[in-house]
């Protein structure tokens, strides 16, 4: 029996993949295990996004060569697919495949070769992958691949090609799908998810006016958008529908219109903030999350004081950030001002304190509301309760010693909570009738 241990990092979109692969080998025959020791195989689904990233990468596969040195590294992912040269030079890894060849692993192995990574911008097509995974209580459907645009630090169009979507049908099949085997709610994935449909002639209005019409889901969320995607003839569509979790999360990289210039942000900081107050005043306490990259090349300190007095005054929900890191063959790898490491550290360090208090402000609201949550199919590791998510993206608790009868009959349902307490990122919230 081949057996295999398969690590996944990265986004939504590579944690979907990296399933596919695990169904796609066991379907071959393979063995899944869990610890490296009892593995022939070590597959690394692989993300590129900063340097740390790859450092990482590579130290998981000479740990995995330490522990196991009869073990074979198959490397897949977004570093695979841009890095394939140099990767190669490395006696600890075995295998290299591409972001649309790691489907093909099991076969690939049979073939004796060392290296497929196809050239990914001759790609136009999206491979359509269909996930079966009913251990999860939500799950993913990826819509669409690749990024057409170019911002001046991104290497991702470079690991994903240009932009492919599903075709309609087949995500509206896929989440009624979905919705027969008893999920009640999807989450719409890809790299660049509000391009898609510009490969045939459609947009991302026609593609949640279809959910809305054509599928049975009861709710769905949607990943991250830029400003621009959010329309005002999406946000109609959002705004009228009984499905949609007021959950947003706006790649937004920076608060300062200097810096989004240089980064090849195509929208203002004041147009952006004036979106995030519309759809806080016309949401039920919407969650607002966004993307904030510190430290970028040329950002002096009054750039990043700009962006700090600005998230202040948003009203975000909450804000990931991480300092700037440069990729090779980007835009930005010639730009003047690139900062040290500790400033940009110390920068990203102040915006997650700035995000870390929105929060709380944002969990804090919701106290004494009433939310509709899905019961997930686990109980709480710590408390051994039942748990959920609201619509509005809020772990909740649910503070009441029921008996294990109640408890079995709520798994996957969406139950009215009213939400009593705060403690930590969580929200305890009692049964509402």
């Amino acid at each position: 029996m081949k057996k295999f241990l398969i690590k996944t990092m990265g986004c939504k979109s590579n944690q979907f993949e990296g399933q596919i692969i695990e169904k796609k080998l066991i379907d071959d025959g393979f063995e899944k295990v869990s610890a490296i020791k009892d593995a022939n195989y070590y597959i690394l689904n692989s993300c590129t996004v900063t340097q740390n990233t790859d450092k990482e990468v590579l130290y998981l596969l000479r740990n995995a060569k330490h522990i196991n040195p009869n073990i074979k590294t198959i490397l897949t992912g977004c570093l695979a697919q841009v890095d394939k040269e140099s990767l190669a030079q490395h006696s600890y890894i075995d295998y290299l495949l591409g972001n649309d060849d790691k489907f093909q692993i099991g076969e690939f192995l049979d073939k004796n070769e060392r290296i497929m990574v196809t050239d990914i911008m001759d790609i136009g097509s999206f491979n359509q992958q269909v996930l079966s995974d009913t251990s999860k209580t939500r799950i993913n459907i990826k819509v669409q691949d690749g990024c057409d645009s170019r911002c001046s630090y991104c290497i991702i169009p470079f690991a994903r090609g240009k932009s492919r979507s599903a075709d309609l049908n087949f995500i509206t099949t896929q989440i009624n799908s979905y919705a027969d085997s008893g999920f009640n709610e999807v989450i719409l994935t890809g790299i660049h998810i509000g391009q898609w449909g510009t490969d045939f002639n459609k947009t991302f209005l026609d593609l949640i006016k279809a959910i809305e019409n054509d599928t049975s889901i009861p709710r769905y969320r949607i990943g991250s958008l830029n400003p621009t995607e959010i329309t005002p003839d999406v946000l109609n569509c959002l705004q009228n529908s009984k499905k949609f979790c007021p959950h947003f999360h706006l790649s937004l990289q920076s608060a300062c219109n200097k810096t989004l210039i240089s980064m090849n942000r195509f929208y203002s900081v004041h147009n952006f903030l004036k979106q995030i107050d519309y759809i806080y005043e016309n949401f039920d306490n919407p969650f607002l999350g966004s993307d904030i990259i510190a430290g970028f090349a040329g950002e002096t300190n009054e750039d990043f004081e700009i962006t700090v007095k600005n998230l202040r005054q948003s009203k975000l929900s909450k804000i990931h950030t991480f300092p700037y890191s440069l990729r090779k063959n980007t835009f930005a790898e010639n730009m003047s001002g690139h900062l040290p490491d500790i400033v940009k550290e110390y920068r990203a360090n102040i915006i997650k304190s700035i995000s870390k208090k929105k929060h709380s402000e944002f969990l804090n609201n919701n106290i004494g509301t009433t939310q509709e949550v899905l019961i997930e199919k686990n109980t709480d590791k710590i408390t051994g309760k039942l748990k959920g998510l609201s619509k509005n993206y809020i772990n909740v608790i649910i503070d009441e010693d029921l008996p294990i009868e109640v408890i079995n009959a709520n798994h996957n349902v969406i139950r009215k909570v009213k939400l009593e307490r705060v403690e930590g990122d969580k929200i305890y919230g009692k049964f509402s009738n």
